[in-house]
């Protein structure tokens, strides 16, 4: 079998399959079911495209051992959940599959440039692409005599194809990786990315291109590249992190699949702190989870940020430098917990053609940056995900020139000042100014939930480094509010917050002493002083108190 037609090869799918039983696994393969049912339909062309590290190849290269006549699936696939599917055997390993991953094929194109003293750009990677496929079929021994047939030693891709459909009715699934490589590593070079799409159009956008395929399946991180308001390849059925409906369970982990691993007796790491570290891609109202970063923590045996990776990282620090009014801000307000609306109407799916703040959100939500809720038509609600991609984007942004110089970094540096100096006026003054700017004005503020939710923002750029947060956490008598406990510095004060709604400040601080919130910081572990923080919201007046003691 050669590297692109029928390439039998272990994958990372079937290395998955061999070590299930010792290794984490996730079944997904009944949805080889429901691309089985498009094949040969007449929507049978399917771009589906997430974040890296979400799947993408490892779903590919399911498809490809179930399809391709290069394996023996049955040894694959018995006993995973699409062997107790109707049909399981209809089309297991009946196919020519033609496997293009993209990152191989341009790492073969360097080295024969390199190799042949060719110049990049005389013969390009579409050509050598297009080469590589046809080298491929015309080796293949069935294939052979409809070549010599035809004698046409210059013959395109799709002549190749028609001509095998026509003399020997062979009919291929089309699978290809990381489809988008030309958008996202040859951005500036709009003719290999023209060529490129041409070449796919060529393919699939006629009646006798499409009748050469039972199946095509692209995937990648961006959506396929639209020309002006319309997709360029509009032949094929999208779904992607904006709009993933209705194949949303399969973009990543589910909430039950997570918590069926955190069961597994080799997990030490619990679903509670897997939902927080890697849980909050909310697709149409299903939990979807990283995967990468889930089987990591559990292999690892911790939870932290393994969102790494040089080149995504440099994006997204482009697109927040990018000069758009407002757009730091954005960014920082979404990191602390708030939404930001845009439309995604006018994103033309690469990383190149950006023209406002609504194309930065849509590319953002691609890369898996945000998050985000459907709000109906074009709109959507961005949001920062989950605790590992609020550590990575802080990161980033705190890494830049301008971030202390931010309204809302020196506003942090301030509310922390005035806590730590006893400052109750000071204190309130700064909460009522983080309630009332434009984002958390929109909350509905008739309970301390609302008020947490100010603190927390306000407090956030300041102690996110050096303070553990928790809220509800049971000390002394009762749960408190809202605990700020240096991680290591001694020096700093530990913060025991509560909260009052239409009631007094003096209330919240007697209820910290009579439930003793402070019971757990009394003993050596905790040398540090204990700061006892009141705050109430009057709905009458709309004003917050705040008192602030010291505990002696």
């Amino acid at each position: 079998m050669g590297c692109i037609l029928n390439p039998n090869k272990e994958n990372s799918f079937v290395r998955l399959v061999q070590f299930k039983d010792k290794d984490i696994f996730v079944d997904k393969t009944d949805f080889i079911e429901k691309m089985s049912a498009k094949i040969n339909a007449d929507k049978r062309l399917f771009a589906m495209t997430r974040p890296r590290r979400f799947g993408k190849t490892v779903t590919a290269h399911m498809l490809l051992a179930y399809y391709s006549k290069g394996y023996d699936g049955k040894k694959i696939f018995d006993k995973l959940k699409i062997s107790y599917k109707d049909g399981y055997t209809d089309h297991l390993n009946k196919y020519d599959v033609i496997y293009v991953d993209m990152n191989f094929i341009c790492g073969l194109y360097k080295g024969y440039l390199k190799k042949s003293n060719k110049i990049q750009g005389v013969v390009t990677l579409v050509d050598y692409l297009e080469y590589s496929v046809i080298k491929d079929l015309r080796e293949r021994e069935e294939f052979a005599a409809c070549f010599q047939k035809h004698q046409i030693e210059n013959v395109g891709l799709l002549e190749a194809l028609s001509n095998l459909l026509n003399d020997l009715n062979a009919q291929f699934i089309f699978i290809m990786d990381e489809w988008d490589l030309v958008y996202r590593d040859y951005r500036d070079d709009s003719q290999l990315q023209e060529d490129f799409i041409n070449l796919l159009r060529d393919l699939f956008k006629s009646d006798g291109g499409k009748a050469c395929f039972a199946l095509a399946y692209l995937t990648g991180i961006l959506p396929i590249k639209k020309d002006n308001s319309q997709s360029a390849l509009n032949g094929f059925k999208e779904y992607n992190m904006l709009r993933p409906a209705p194949f949303e369970s399969f973009f990543g982990f589910t909430e039950d699949e997570v918590v069926a691993i955190a069961k597994c007796p080799s997990c030490v790491v619990s679903s509670h702190d897997l939902r927080d570290w890697y849980d909050g891609y909310k697709l149409n109202g299903i939990d979807i989870f990283n995967p990468n970063s889930v089987v990591s923590a559990v292999s690892d045996g911790v939870c932290q940020s393994y969102w790494s990776g040089t080149s995504s990282n440099e994006e997204v620090v482009r697109l927040i430098n990018m000069n758009f009014a407002g757009i730091r801000d954005d960014i920082l307000n979404l990191i602390e917990g708030r939404t930001v609306r845009f439309n995604c109407s006018t994103f033309q799916n690469d990383m190149v053609s950006i023209k406002n703040k609504d194309d930065i959100f849509s590319l953002l939500v691609c890369l898996g940056y945000l998050g985000c809720v459907d709000d109906g038509g074009d709109y959507r609600s961005a949001y920062v995900p989950n605790r590992e991609i609020k550590t990575a984007l802080a990161a980033l942004v705190k890494s830049q020139p301008w971030f202390n110089s931010m309204p809302i970094i020196e506003r942090s540096e301030a509310l922390f000042r005035a806590i730590t100096n006893l400052d109750g006026a000071k204190t309130a003054e700064i909460i009522t100014a983080i309630h009332n700017s434009p984002n958390v004005s929109l909350l509905t503020y008739n309970r301390e939930e609302s008020m947490v939710f100010c603190l927390i923002s306000g407090l956030m750029w300041r102690t996110e480094m050096e303070y553990e947060c928790f809220r509800e956490l049971q000390s002394g008598k009762g749960s408190a509010d809202l605990i700020y406990a240096p991680r290591r510095n001694t020096s700093l004060p530990i913060l025991l917050i509560e909260f009052k709604y239409g009631h007094s400040a003096e209330e919240a601080i007697g209820q910290i002493k009579e439930k003793e919130y402070f019971g757990r910081y009394r003993d050596g572990a905790y040398p540090n002083d204990v700061l006892l923080v009141g705050i109430n919201y009057d709905p009458k007046t709309k004003k917050h108190q705040c008192l602030i003691e010291k505990m002696e």
